[in-house]
């Protein structure tokens, strides 16, 4: 792998991890549009170090955030922080389960399916297009809410569904504030991806032999700093109900990836 492919993949992985656009689906459609070795050891190995790079952004920019839940989870009071930290702890709880039993089935749905990525890409589309037409939405996030969110989030695992969108559109669509809705689907998944990170780093077919700390580097800089870009960002889109000019970017995305796979 190149530098300029790592920086362009940081880049995909950063912005896209945030913006309701999928950012497994991205990084898959550029893996295979570069030609690259989509089941290879260095596109693990770059994966690990995208998503760590991305988790360390939503660290930076919601550190305030971070800080209360883990004293709220420790005080054991019946306090809103407290009751915060139990609802995250709910909503990890869906995509937990689906990412350990069904491990081996999802990983099937990785390495080339484009064809899957663009149909994906499409109901994402739907998803925020629906979520931005939304109109009540002023309430706080419940328990009930929480597993529903979780339920979004793991339905998200497939490639193409993007987990912001899944999460903030569902969040939106139960009739949640817009800037709680984003502020609680960044929240809910930092656990997820140092817990998928953890599983890659001791999985057998890891390895660092025949990657470049050069191109990891790259690739790790580009994400962090477009991820604390894009979160920033995308708070202030969510807010100003701007989710349909992503639904038209997704039905665009979508449609391409279709038609690809189709004519290549």
């Amino acid at each position: 792998m190149s530098f300029l492919e790592a920086l362009i993949l940081g880049i995909i992985q950063g912005l896209t991890e945030f913006l309701p656009v999928s950012s497994s689906g991205h990084l898959e459609l550029a893996k295979a549009i570069q030609g690259q070795d989509l089941s290879g050891s260095s596109s693990m190995m770059m994966t690990v170090v995208l998503h760590f790079a991305t988790a360390l952004s939503t660290i930076v920019v919601f550190r305030k955030d971070l800080l209360e839940i883990f004293k709220g989870l420790f005080q054991f009071k019946m306090n809103e922080e407290f009751m915060f930290s139990v609802k995250i702890i709910l909503s990890m709880i869906p995509a937990a389960l689906v990412g350990v039993m069904f491990d081996d089935i999802i990983e099937g749905f990785f390495g080339g399916q484009v064809l899957l990525v663009g149909i994906m890409l499409i109901l994402t589309g739907l998803l925020l297009f629906l979520a931005d037409n939304a109109r009540d939405t002023k309430k706080k996030v419940g328990f009930g809410h929480s597993i529903i969110i979780g339920i979004a989030q793991a339905i998200a695992i497939l490639p193409g569904i993007s987990r912001s969108g899944a999460t903030i559109g569902t969040s939106v669509l139960l009739g949640i504030d817009r800037e709680k809705a984003a502020r609680f689907s960044f929240l809910m998944v930092v656990p997820l991806i140092f817990g998928k990170m953890a599983k890659d780093l001791f999985s057998d077919d890891f390895t660092t032999s025949g990657v470049s700390m050069g191109t990891i580097s790259v690739g790790f800089i580009a994400a962090f700093i477009t991820g604390i870009v894009a979160c920033t960002w995308m708070i202030a889109i969510v807010k100003r109900s701007k989710l349909s000019y992503f639904s038209y970017y997704c039905f665009a995305v979508g449609l391409g990836a279709i038609g690809w796979t189709i004519f290549s």
